[in-house]
């Protein structure tokens, strides 16, 4: 692995314990809630933040007592600290003059980095010129005209308008790609993750809860934080043959056979709701529940329904009107026992 790290960071009662390994090449992501840890753990690989104990291992190079300058680490962070006085190209030539190359050769440099990310007519504009999506762009090839042999970027599309940060996202990933080295992202979104990275850790509470491709992790999650990140109603039971007793109450009818201790994930767009009861030709998972709320989400409508068990229905507007869904309604509840996923705990 090109990168081998054990984090340990200890702040007061607080301790984030990690272990990272990223190959050359691959795009590993660091995912959770605000204070879990995330950025402590970036801070400690670029040596920013002393670690308490672990170790960090650079292509079979231990540098955890390294400072940061000599590290070779290129960092993106989330407001790009890019230098407000200084031409798109002198920003990205910065951290060459900084290791004593020649201006005229760090300039050419720069402005090679800065036709790859798609800037060359922008070189001589200062930061106040730029558009969000523009300083992205320099102070990614900032990090990365140094060859860094590790690039670590914190929430890089978060300062970002929505619709930027959709177009930005397809690009950055193909610069993280062709960079070749490993590259370490924090995010806190969902879609964000899934498209810039290879592999994801999440971290809650300074630990990882879960690990693997981000694929894995989307149709398995394992915590509360990752099943509402990805929208999913999620549940822990005891299953015996096609039943699944839920721990907060409830039953759920399986098309499988399981037992023991599962998770259970049903995606808001596979519930349906009915003012009457449905009849029995229906779905094998009926329960009766009341509207705890109401929520326009994009072109859909979210709904959260009280239980046993509570869960979201995602429908349509005119879904709303026709059953007059309103906040404190009495409704009725259908899932398909083919929607419903369970894997062991």
């Amino acid at each position: 692995m090109s990168l081998d790290a054990h984090l340990v960071v200890r702040r007061g009662q607080f301790t984030v314990d990690v272990e990272l390994s990223v190959p050359d090449g691959a795009v590993l992501g660091m995912l959770g809630p605000n204070g879990a840890g995330k950025t402590t753990a970036l801070r400690a690989l670029a040596g920013l933040e002393p670690l308490t104990d672990g170790h960090i291992v650079l292509d079979g190079v231990d540098v955890t007592a390294t400072p940061p300058e000599e590290r070779d680490v290129g960092v993106v962070f989330q407001d790009y600290l890019l230098f407000p006085h200084l031409t798109a190209l002198d920003n990205v030539a910065y951290g060459l003059r900084a290791r004593g190359v020649r201006k005229a050769a760090a300039r050419a440099d720069a402005a090679g980095w800065l036709d790859q990310v798609g800037l060359t007519d922008h070189a001589g504009h200062r930061p106040r010129q730029l558009s969000g999506g523009q300083a992205q762009r320099v102070a990614l090839a900032r990090a990365l005209v140094a060859r860094p042999r590790l690039l670590l970027l914190d929430e890089p599309l978060a300062a970002l308008d929505a619709g930027t940060r959709l177009v930005l996202r397809t690009d950055l990933r193909r610069h993280l790609v062709s960079y070749g080295g490993p590259a370490v992202v924090v995010t806190h979104d969902a879609v964000e993750a899934m498209v810039l990275t290879d592999s994801l850790v999440v971290l809650e509470g300074g630990r990882i809860a879960q690990s693997g491709p981000p694929a894995e992790v989307a149709r398995h999650p394992r915590t509360e934080y990752v099943a509402r990140l990805l929208g999913l109603n999620f549940y822990r039971g005891a299953a015996h043959g096609d039943r699944v007793e839920l721990k907060g109450g409830g039953e759920l009818v399986l098309a499988e056979h399981a037992s023991g201790e599962v998770h259970v994930a049903v995606r808001p767009s596979a519930v349906a709701l009915h003012r009457d009861r449905p009849d029995h030709s229906s779905p094998r998972n009926v329960w009766a529940g009341r509207i705890a709320g109401v929520e326009a989400v994009g072109d859909r409508v979210r709904v959260a329904v009280t239980g046993p068990p509570d869960l979201l229905a995602d429908v349509t507007t005119d879904a709303v009107a026709d059953l007059e869904l309103a906040t404190g309604a009495e409704i009725w509840v259908s899932v398909k026992a083919t929607e419903v996923t369970v894997y062991p705990v």
